[in-house]
């Protein structure tokens, strides 16, 4: 065993050595050797592990985003292979197999793109590309589905290191395909075959990191239920140039697999489908949104209201349980009715309005809230001052300094 420690302990040295050299000016292929001669055979688990180590010790994610390319060039046929009695990358619907997919159609027409690349600047391969680019962009639904579902539960897990390392990476690629595009959009045709090529190739190889690298990790840790989590919710941030994913359904669960019991609210917690909340933090956070919020039931009096620091309209504790038509002038009650018949008979499900009142310019909307059976639960009213979003103008992406 204590051989075993130095080997890992001596390992994460090397680690540490070769980011250094990277910083220094030291290319991929400058350390390549180095790093296959001491990590050949080793687990894709006990690099990321190692790597992990690193950062928890202070080294900035950014210095260990280096060795990616360095994964690239090594780490095929070097990683240890895990077998399983069903591979889930041949189960249609299952997320491995769903990722897979759409790795192989990124690929296939990152091909496509490099052949048109090629063919510039021949007018009908300039719109084709613009075409093949656009449809390039629908990555971003892939990797938005790794980061807001599989790096989550690798973090459950401990696994922290390698999402934020891949997510590093997946934005350089957000940003070096937005800038191709607006090369190619502004007519500017030199050196896109080399930036173009650059982008593929950065593709490529965070698809092979995504595959041997990511996959076996959640493969090791999660459970039929998390894999099943993640199938229903990737509907909901959609696919990546495939269509007609069919919906997974586990077959069993074995015995030895690891089943999570939900946690169980304590008292003062409100469960929602989505989390769980103390009835302070629910109020705080409601009264903290700049909006002013109303709910009615279906019954037609006050059920709620929040308590923001700038109420448009004057709201007391009176006016819960009060029916909703007396709490507007006469003047304008025969338009709340309406709205309320409207919402209740499914003729709308919405409704807006809008208001000057001094220096403010007011949007009042009006929801019909329904269950998932769609039976009429009542009625949120949404209440904002605009005025000062209308102000805004291009873009803020710094923090504000404070005096």
């Amino acid at each position: 065993m204590s051989a075993e420690i130095n080997n890992r302990e001596y390992r994460k040295q090397v680690l540490a050595e070769l980011i250094a050299e990277l910083h220094n000016g030291k290319t991929a292929d400058e350390v390549k050797d180095r790093f296959a001669a001491v990590f050949e055979n080793v687990s894709a688990e006990e690099i990321a592990q190692a790597e992990q180590a690193l950062i928890q010790n202070g080294l900035p994610v950014a210095e260990v985003q280096r060795l990616c390319d360095v994964h690239a060039a090594v780490f095929k046929g070097s990683i240890s292979d895990i077998h399983r009695e069903m591979d889930p990358s041949h189960v249609e619907g299952h997320p491995v197999h769903t990722l897979m997919a759409e790795n192989r159609a990124v690929e296939e027409l990152t091909r496509e793109l490099s052949v048109l690349l090629g063919k510039l600047p021949a007018e009908s391969a300039v719109q084709a590309l613009r075409d093949g680019f656009a449809g390039l962009t629908q990555i971003e639904r892939h990797y938005s589905k790794k980061e807001n579902l599989f790096f989550p539960y690798m973090e459950q897990y401990g696994i922290t290191a390698p999402p934020k390392v891949m997510w590093g990476v997946d934005d350089e690629i957000r940003a070096q395909l937005k800038a191709v595009r607006a090369r190619l959009d502004a007519g500017e045709f030199g050196g896109l075959i080399t930036e173009g090529e650059a982008l593929f190739g950065k593709m490529d190889e965070m698809i092979f990191k995504e595959e041997n690298i990511m996959l076996p990790m959640l493969l090791e840790n999660l459970t039929q239920d998390e894999w099943k989590t993640v199938a229903d919710e990737s509907a909901e941030l959609g696919y990546c140039l495939i269509d007609d994913v069919p919906a997974w359904q586990p077959i069993a669960v074995p015995e030895t697999e690891q089943v999570k019991v939900a946690p169980q609210a304590e008292a003062g917690v409100i469960t929602l489908p989505t989390g769980m909340l103390t009835v302070q933090e629910l109020t705080r956070m409601l009264d903290m949104l700049p909006i002013d919020i109303t709910f009615v039931g279906k019954d037609e009096t006050v059920k709620y209201f929040s308590q923001g620091a700038e109420r448009v309209f004057p709201r007391t504790k009176a006016i819960i349980g009060r029916n909703v038509s007396n709490c507007h002038p006469p003047a304008s009650v025969h338009i709340v009715e309406k709205l309320v018949e409207d919402f209740k008979a499914g003729r709308k499900d919405g409704e807006d309005f809008w208001i000057r009142m001094g220096d403010r310019y007011i949007l009042i909307r009006y929801f019909a809230v329904r269950s998932e059976a769609q039976e009429f639960l009542g009625v949120l009213e949404v209440t904002q001052n605009i005025a000062p979003l209308q102000a805004v103008t291009g873009e803020k992406r710094l923090v504000s300094e404070e005096a």
